[in-house]
């Protein structure tokens, strides 16, 4: 006898149902329109002028789209200008407080996170209200501190100051004390020590806000501009925002000339956009896990 199995038919899903477009929702996304155009507007303008000449940037009626597109800008910036060397310089800056900064960083938040000693709670306290100090007030303290070690003129004078800062340790802090005990306990038993845990247990957990932590890193010593001024007294030493504003400035060797400080801004924009772009999935995987708004 053969018996036929029927089974039941499955259910099939309900479509998914566009949403309905209500007044408020229009409103909503005409509100959100315009303050994107606000946003991407001065980039657009800054990209454009960039293929400008000064005179056709200053002409009046406005003239968005360049009439004759030029590449004398760019080409300034690299036949007339140490454009290599202002680069070079703001890498080497770059890379070197990411590094410095994800590692001292991670130390730090690792022992107020999951370590025990005596004095813990005040110096998490310490830590956190440097945060609300402006960096303007320990500007002239910290340039004392670094002429006193005679490094005025010199790459450590522009890369001490900022191997480690409260943001980032708070930062990996939060992040790390959601890692289980148990977990660590488990590495302990079997024999692991403090600094094995540390660099094979935590450090590959700490992904996203180790990214996170990266992006704010490069874009602040990539933007740097005040520190690097003050602290540089050469030109050999000079970034690529110093050279900008002192190239391109009215008391500068070229006068106000608008059309190269939008070529040099673009040249300085394009590397941010590319780390960004490439670490955008841990960047938004990080903000996403520690509550950072």
């Amino acid at each position: 006898m053969t018996i036929v199995t029927t089974s039941a038919p499955s259910e099939s899903r309900a479509p998914n149902r566009p949403r309905r477009v209500t007044p408020g929702r229009i409103v909503l996304v005409a509100v959100l329109t315009l303050g994107l155009a606000g946003t991407l507007l001065p980039f657009v303008w800054m990209l454009l002028g960039a293929f400008k000449t000064n005179a056709e940037i200053m002409r009046r009626p406005v003239t968005w789209w360049p009439q004759a597109p030029t590449f004398d800008n760019f080409r300034a910036w690299f036949v007339e200008f140490d454009m290599s060397r202002y680069f070079v310089n703001s890498v080497f800056l770059a890379v070197v407080a990411v590094a410095t900064t994800l590692l001292f960083c991670s130390m730090v938040g690792w022992a107020l996170a999951k370590l025990e000693f005596p004095g813990k709670r005040v110096l998490i306290g310490v830590v956190l209200s440097t945060m609300f100090v402006p960096g303007i007030v320990t500007l002239i303290p910290t340039f004392v501190l670094v002429a006193n070690l005679n490094m005025v003129g010199t790459y450590w004078g522009m890369i001490l100051p900022g191997m480690v800062g409260a943001f980032g340790v708070f930062l990996m802090r939060q992040f790390m004390l959601e890692i289980p005990d148990s977990l660590l306990d488990a590495a302990r038993i079997d024999g692991a020590g403090e600094f094995r845990i540390f660099g094979g247990i935590v450090m590959p957990l700490c992904r996203a806000p180790l990214a996170t932590l990266a992006i704010f890193t490069f874009m602040g010593s990539w933007n740097g501009f005040l520190w690097p001024l003050i602290v540089a007294q050469r030109e050999s030493l000079y970034t690529l925002p110093v050279a900008l504003a002192l190239y391109t400035s009215p008391t500068g060797d070229k006068g106000a000339e608008f059309g190269l400080q939008m070529a040099g801004s673009v040249l300085i924009i394009v590397p941010v956009l590319l780390v960004f772009i490439a670490m955008q999935k841990h960047f938004v995987q990080g903000i996403a896990m520690t509550g950072i708004k």
